[in-house]
Protein backbone atom coordinates (compact mmCIF):
# COMPACT_ATOMS: atom_id res chain seq x y z
CA UNK A 1 0.00 0.00 0.00
CA UNK A 2 1.60 3.51 -0.99
CA UNK A 3 0.51 5.91 1.92
CA UNK A 4 1.43 9.94 1.88
CA UNK A 5 1.83 10.85 5.37
CA UNK A 6 1.32 14.56 5.80
CA UNK A 7 3.87 15.87 8.53
CA UNK A 8 3.82 19.78 9.99
CA UNK A 9 6.82 19.08 12.27
CA UNK A 10 4.81 18.78 15.32
CA UNK A 11 4.76 15.59 17.89
CA UNK A 12 1.44 13.92 16.30
CA UNK A 13 2.39 14.15 12.57
CA UNK A 14 6.19 12.81 13.52
CA UNK A 15 4.70 9.77 15.60
CA UNK A 16 2.28 9.02 12.86
CA UNK A 17 5.84 8.39 10.71
CA UNK A 18 7.32 6.17 13.62
CA UNK A 19 3.49 4.16 13.97
CA UNK A 20 2.99 3.68 10.23
CA UNK A 21 6.87 2.13 10.22
CA UNK A 22 5.68 0.02 13.23
CA UNK A 23 2.78 -1.58 10.75
CA UNK A 24 5.42 -2.43 8.09
CA UNK A 25 4.38 0.66 5.64
CA UNK A 26 6.85 2.77 3.87
CA UNK A 27 5.22 6.28 3.67
CA UNK A 28 6.15 9.13 1.47
CA UNK A 29 6.34 12.25 3.92
CA UNK A 30 5.19 15.48 2.71
CA UNK A 31 5.36 18.71 4.07
CA UNK A 32 2.72 21.27 2.94
CA UNK A 33 3.71 25.01 3.11
CA UNK A 34 0.59 27.17 3.41
CA UNK A 35 1.50 29.97 5.45
CA UNK A 36 0.99 33.06 3.28
CA UNK A 37 3.51 35.89 3.11
CA UNK A 38 1.25 39.23 1.49
CA UNK A 39 3.08 41.98 -1.05
CA UNK A 40 4.02 43.62 1.61
CA UNK A 41 5.88 41.04 3.57
CA UNK A 42 2.68 41.26 6.30
CA UNK A 43 1.41 38.01 6.79
CA UNK A 44 4.56 35.16 7.59
CA UNK A 45 4.16 31.78 9.47
CA UNK A 46 7.49 30.36 9.71
CA UNK A 47 8.15 27.24 8.50
CA UNK A 48 12.17 26.75 8.74
CA UNK A 49 12.00 24.85 12.60
CA UNK A 50 8.87 22.65 10.79
CA UNK A 51 11.42 21.72 8.06
CA UNK A 52 14.40 20.70 10.04
CA UNK A 53 12.29 18.38 12.30
CA UNK A 54 10.41 17.11 9.41
CA UNK A 55 13.94 16.40 7.31
CA UNK A 56 15.04 15.06 10.66
CA UNK A 57 12.11 12.30 11.17
CA UNK A 58 12.71 11.36 7.22
CA UNK A 59 16.23 10.36 7.88
CA UNK A 60 15.46 8.75 11.03
CA UNK A 61 13.27 6.32 9.13
CA UNK A 62 14.55 6.36 5.91
CA UNK A 63 11.09 7.43 4.26
CA UNK A 64 11.11 9.28 0.76
CA UNK A 65 10.53 13.37 1.22
CA UNK A 66 9.02 15.96 -0.35
CA UNK A 67 8.30 19.76 0.58
CA UNK A 68 4.97 21.05 -1.55
CA UNK A 69 4.15 24.88 -1.64
CA UNK A 70 0.60 25.42 -1.77
CA UNK A 71 0.31 29.06 -0.99
CA UNK A 72 -1.96 30.82 -3.69
CA UNK A 73 -4.02 28.32 -3.06
CA UNK A 74 -4.56 28.42 0.67
CA UNK A 75 -4.80 32.61 0.08
CA UNK A 76 -7.71 31.88 -2.59
CA UNK A 77 -9.58 29.20 -0.85
CA UNK A 78 -8.89 29.51 3.18
CA UNK A 79 -8.03 33.32 3.85
CA UNK A 80 -10.59 34.40 1.49
CA UNK A 81 -13.12 32.40 3.40
CA UNK A 82 -11.83 33.60 6.57
CA UNK A 83 -12.46 37.62 5.54
CA UNK A 84 -15.31 36.54 3.93
CA UNK A 85 -16.89 34.88 6.65
CA UNK A 86 -16.22 37.27 9.40
CA UNK A 87 -17.44 40.60 6.74
CA UNK A 88 -21.07 38.37 6.92
CA UNK A 89 -20.91 38.20 10.80
CA UNK A 90 -19.84 34.74 11.26
CA UNK A 91 -16.81 33.57 13.06
CA UNK A 92 -15.17 31.46 10.78
CA UNK A 93 -13.22 28.17 10.93
CA UNK A 94 -9.82 28.37 8.81
CA UNK A 95 -8.75 24.87 10.30
CA UNK A 96 -12.07 23.21 9.05
CA UNK A 97 -11.73 24.41 5.51
CA UNK A 98 -7.85 23.75 5.11
CA UNK A 99 -8.65 19.73 5.81
CA UNK A 100 -11.36 19.95 3.24
CA UNK A 101 -10.10 22.44 0.48
CA UNK A 102 -6.00 22.20 0.73
CA UNK A 103 -5.09 18.57 2.48
CA UNK A 104 -7.67 16.51 1.30
CA UNK A 105 -8.86 18.96 -1.60
CA UNK A 106 -5.71 20.17 -3.71
CA UNK A 107 -3.17 18.39 -1.99
CA UNK A 108 -5.09 14.88 -3.29
CA UNK A 109 -5.44 16.04 -6.71
CA UNK A 110 -2.25 17.44 -7.42
CA UNK A 111 0.05 14.37 -5.39
CA UNK A 112 -2.45 12.59 -3.10
CA UNK A 113 -4.02 10.55 -5.85
CA UNK A 114 -1.29 8.44 -6.57
CA UNK A 115 -1.23 7.31 -3.26
CA UNK A 116 -3.73 4.56 -1.71
CA UNK A 117 -4.50 6.24 1.56
CA UNK A 118 -3.23 9.90 3.09
CA UNK A 119 -2.24 9.88 6.65
CA UNK A 120 -2.17 12.88 8.89
CA UNK A 121 -1.71 13.31 12.95
CA UNK A 122 -5.41 14.02 13.53
CA UNK A 123 -7.00 12.59 16.76
CA UNK A 124 -9.93 10.77 14.93
CA UNK A 125 -10.56 7.62 13.56
CA UNK A 126 -11.88 5.71 10.94
CA UNK A 127 -14.73 2.80 11.25
CA UNK A 128 -16.06 0.22 8.63
CA UNK A 129 -19.59 -0.68 9.25
CA UNK A 130 -21.26 -2.52 6.13
CA UNK A 131 -18.26 -2.27 3.76
CA UNK A 132 -18.17 1.66 4.49
CA UNK A 133 -15.43 3.89 5.75
CA UNK A 134 -16.86 6.31 8.38
CA UNK A 135 -15.02 8.94 10.58
CA UNK A 136 -15.30 8.47 13.98
CA UNK A 137 -14.67 9.80 17.07
CA UNK A 138 -10.35 9.22 19.06
CA UNK A 139 -9.58 7.47 22.07
CA UNK A 140 -8.76 10.49 23.64
CA UNK A 141 -12.00 12.92 24.31
CA UNK A 142 -10.23 15.52 25.52
CA UNK A 143 -7.95 15.88 22.19
CA UNK A 144 -10.38 14.71 19.33
CA UNK A 145 -10.79 16.53 16.71
CA UNK A 146 -13.74 15.03 14.27
CA UNK A 147 -15.30 18.07 14.35
CA UNK A 148 -11.97 20.02 12.16
CA UNK A 149 -12.55 16.91 10.07
CA UNK A 150 -16.20 17.19 9.65
CA UNK A 151 -16.42 19.32 6.67
CA UNK A 152 -14.58 16.01 4.44
CA UNK A 153 -16.48 14.32 1.89
CA UNK A 154 -17.46 10.47 2.08
CA UNK A 155 -14.86 10.05 -0.51
CA UNK A 156 -11.90 12.08 1.47
CA UNK A 157 -12.81 10.14 4.51
CA UNK A 158 -12.37 6.98 2.59
CA UNK A 159 -8.85 7.46 1.90
CA UNK A 160 -7.80 9.00 4.81
CA UNK A 161 -5.41 7.54 7.35
CA UNK A 162 -5.37 7.67 11.06
CA UNK A 163 -2.50 5.98 12.55
CA UNK A 164 -2.64 7.90 16.30
CA UNK A 165 -6.54 7.73 16.78
CA UNK A 166 -6.24 4.97 18.86
CA UNK A 167 -4.07 6.72 21.30
CA UNK A 168 -4.29 9.05 24.10
CA UNK A 169 -2.12 12.37 23.59
CA UNK A 170 0.29 11.39 26.91
CA UNK A 171 0.84 8.01 24.92
CA UNK A 172 1.80 10.01 21.75
CA UNK A 173 4.30 11.92 24.03
CA UNK A 174 5.76 9.23 25.65
CA UNK A 175 6.42 7.02 22.19
CA UNK A 176 8.16 10.49 20.72
CA UNK A 177 10.15 10.79 23.75
CA UNK A 178 11.17 6.88 23.29
CA UNK A 179 12.36 7.63 20.11
CA UNK A 180 14.13 10.88 20.48
CA UNK A 181 12.03 12.84 18.40
CA UNK A 182 12.84 16.55 17.92
CA UNK A 183 9.10 17.06 18.42
CA UNK A 184 8.59 15.14 21.30
CA UNK A 185 8.71 18.39 23.45
CA UNK A 186 6.93 20.71 21.56
CA UNK A 187 3.98 22.89 22.53
CA UNK A 188 0.71 22.23 20.45
CA UNK A 189 0.25 24.86 18.09
CA UNK A 190 -2.14 27.66 19.03
CA UNK A 191 -4.04 30.17 16.74
CA UNK A 192 -4.25 30.49 12.98
CA UNK A 193 -1.15 29.17 10.93
CA UNK A 194 -0.92 31.31 8.21
CA UNK A 195 -1.24 34.26 10.62
CA UNK A 196 2.19 33.77 12.27
CA UNK A 197 3.06 35.36 14.80
CA UNK A 198 0.43 38.06 13.61
CA UNK A 199 -2.32 38.87 16.05
CA UNK A 200 -6.07 37.48 14.61
CA UNK A 201 -7.38 41.46 15.46
CA UNK A 202 -4.20 42.77 13.74
CA UNK A 203 -4.96 40.74 10.73
CA UNK A 204 -8.50 41.80 10.94
CA UNK A 205 -8.14 45.47 11.31
CA UNK A 206 -5.86 45.30 8.07
CA UNK A 207 -8.59 44.12 5.45
CA UNK A 208 -11.58 45.14 7.20
CA UNK A 209 -10.35 48.36 8.79
CA UNK A 210 -12.01 49.92 12.22
CA UNK A 211 -15.45 51.73 12.64
CA UNK A 212 -17.04 52.41 15.40
CA UNK A 213 -20.47 50.89 16.70
CA UNK A 214 -22.81 50.72 19.60
CA UNK A 215 -22.87 48.09 22.34
CA UNK A 216 -26.44 47.71 23.29
CA UNK A 217 -27.74 45.35 26.37
CA UNK A 218 -30.08 42.74 24.67
CA UNK A 219 -32.86 43.01 27.20
CA UNK A 220 -33.40 46.55 27.89
CA UNK A 221 -32.03 48.54 24.91
CA UNK A 222 -29.87 50.53 27.14
CA UNK A 223 -26.22 51.16 25.32
CA UNK A 224 -23.51 50.36 27.36
CA UNK A 225 -20.86 51.58 25.48
CA UNK A 226 -18.57 51.43 21.97
CA UNK A 227 -17.15 48.96 19.86
CA UNK A 228 -14.81 49.14 16.90
CA UNK A 229 -16.48 47.33 14.41
CA UNK A 230 -18.90 43.65 14.78
CA UNK A 231 -15.93 41.98 12.67
CA UNK A 232 -14.15 41.48 15.66
CA UNK A 233 -16.60 39.78 17.97
CA UNK A 234 -18.31 36.63 17.85
CA UNK A 235 -21.20 35.43 19.19
CA UNK A 236 -20.33 33.60 23.02
CA UNK A 237 -17.22 35.94 23.51
CA UNK A 238 -16.60 37.68 26.77
CA UNK A 239 -13.82 39.18 27.00
CA UNK A 240 -11.91 42.07 25.62
CA UNK A 241 -15.44 44.14 25.52
CA UNK A 242 -14.08 46.75 28.08
CA UNK A 243 -17.65 47.02 29.92
CA UNK A 244 -18.07 46.84 33.92
CA UNK A 245 -20.58 45.25 36.16
CA UNK A 246 -20.87 41.78 34.00
CA UNK A 247 -19.75 39.29 32.75
CA UNK A 248 -21.30 40.47 29.42
CA UNK A 249 -21.82 38.28 26.53
CA UNK A 250 -21.96 38.97 22.95
CA UNK A 251 -25.45 37.43 21.93
CA UNK A 252 -26.43 39.23 18.59
CA UNK A 253 -25.25 41.30 15.93
CA UNK A 254 -26.57 42.85 13.43
CA UNK A 255 -23.82 43.68 10.69
CA UNK A 256 -25.72 46.35 8.65
CA UNK A 257 -26.10 48.74 11.60
CA UNK A 258 -23.18 48.09 13.11
CA UNK A 259 -24.51 47.28 16.50
CA UNK A 260 -23.14 44.41 19.13
CA UNK A 261 -25.96 43.12 21.66
CA UNK A 262 -24.63 42.07 24.80
CA UNK A 263 -26.54 40.05 27.88
CA UNK A 264 -25.37 39.02 31.25
CA UNK A 265 -26.76 35.53 30.28
CA UNK A 266 -25.55 33.24 27.87
CA UNK A 267 -28.15 29.93 27.42
CA UNK A 268 -27.08 28.35 24.41
CA UNK A 269 -30.65 26.77 24.62
CA UNK A 270 -32.17 30.37 24.30
CA UNK A 271 -29.51 31.15 21.58
CA UNK A 272 -30.05 28.42 19.45
CA UNK A 273 -32.62 25.90 20.47
CA UNK A 274 -32.76 22.71 20.97
CA UNK A 275 -34.01 21.05 17.95
CA UNK A 276 -31.87 20.68 14.89
CA UNK A 277 -34.00 21.01 11.74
Amino acid sequence: MEIAALVSGGVDSSVVVHQLKEMGYDPTIYYIKIGMEDKDGYIDCPSEEDIEIVTYIAKKYGCRFEIVSLHEEYWDTVVKYTIDSVKRGLTPNPDMMCNKLIKFGVFEQKWGHNFDKIATGHYASITQQNGLDWLSTAKDPIKDQTYFLGQISYLQASKLMLPIGNLLKSEVRDIALKQNLPSAKRRDSQGICFLGKVNYNEFIERYLGKKEGLIVELETGNILGKHQGYWFHTIGQRKGLGLSGGPWFVTKKDINRNIIYVSKGYDTKHQYGDVVD
